[in-house]
């Protein structure tokens, strides 16, 4: 485009606006009629601040981190086994990423260190994804009282031992052996949740749960069998 074709494009596309502009700065600025008072000029509240939040994506999709101002909890409610299925699923994830953080130096298997790293690539996110969904929503991540051990899937302090100790074949069959219980349980609390719960987001991450460890599930059974 030459140098004067820009310039005349520049002219016209002011030509356009100006009119807009003016009508908007005259409306904003007309005097109020006779008898009506002045509207005031609006004061700037400061906006309180606190630390950042994160704020869940659905499924698949990586959690958001905002400031506390910019987030207000969602209107769409939910309900005490909402809430209790994410305080029990973030130390369940925790262990399974506790025991795919082990293969990668003692799985003498590449198809047990490739499915480790599958669990970490998405347990890890999905946690953020669940610590926000109770920080969105002014919840506590733990409560007394409650024994994670007795979830449904949960190792053992003294199998997670014995798995921290096995090299090679013996440490796939553990692994394989371990993870297997603990997706069955996630599997479980998940189809559990998809009757009970009512929150959207939630439920949507539970349908994931199940269906994309269900899939695993299968995949481990295949290891046990070759």
């Amino acid at each position: 485009m030459t140098n004067r074709r820009a310039r005349t494009l520049a002219i016209v596309t002011l030509a356009l606006a100006l009119p807009l502009v003016v009508l908007v700065v005259v409306r904003a600025g007309a005097d109020p009629a006779p008898g009506e008072a002045r509207p005031a000029a609006a004061t700037a509240t400061p906006t309180p601040t606190g630390p950042p939040v994160i704020v869940p994506g659905r499924p698949g999709e990586s959690a958001a981190v905002r400031p506390a101002e910019q987030v207000r909890a969602p209107e769409r409610p939910h309900n005490a086994m909402d809430v209790e299925f994410v305080r029990m699923m973030i130390p369940h994830h925790g262990q399974a990423l506790a025991m795919a953080e082990l293969a990668p130096d003692r799985a003498a298997d590449p198809d047990v260190r490739a499915i480790a790293d599958r669990i970490r690539a998405s347990q890890g996110p999905e946690i953020g994804m669940l610590r926000g969904w109770l920080q969105v929503r002014g919840l506590a991540e733990r409560v007394e009282g409650h024994d994670h051990g007795t979830m449904r899937g949960m190792q053992s302090a003294e199998a997670m031992r014995r798995l921290a100790d096995a090299r090679g074949a013996e440490f796939d069959r553990l692994f394989v052996r371990m993870m297997t219980e603990h997706h069955r349980g996630a599997v479980e609390m998940a189809t559990e949740l998809l009757k009970v719960g009512s929150e959207l987001t939630l439920s949507e991450f539970a349908n994931s749960v199940a269906t994309e460890q269900s899939v695993e599930i299968d995949r481990l059974r295949e290891l046990l069998d070759s």
